[in-house]
């Protein structure tokens, strides 16, 4: 599996706190394992956000992405909290 992180993931990233960015880190690290863990609860997103899906960093932090090719490449488009990824 290939992982790109886009570069308003990046941006979003930037504006985490430390505790936030370890903890992305570490749900990256799951996701590279095993990107179907139950402890990601990675679901499909609807409306204008159709063709994504999204995973729990824990609390309020959300990370948004896009997989091709069954999970081959998968692209992170945002990171942050439920109403900075949702809007």
């Amino acid at each position: 599996m290939t992982i790109v992180l886009h570069r308003n993931f990046r941006k979003g990233l930037e504006n985490l706190t430390s505790k936030q960015k370890t903890r992305v880190a570490e749900i990256l690290q799951i996701f590279k394992d095993n990107p179907f863990d139950p402890r990601l609860g990675s679901h499909a997103l609807h409306g204008k956000h159709k063709g994504t899906r999204a995973i729990s960093a824990g609390g309020d932090l959300r990370l948004v992405f896009k997989e091709e090719n069954d999970y081959q490449r998968v692209i992170f488009v945002r990171v942050g909290t439920h109403n900075q990824v949702y809007d």
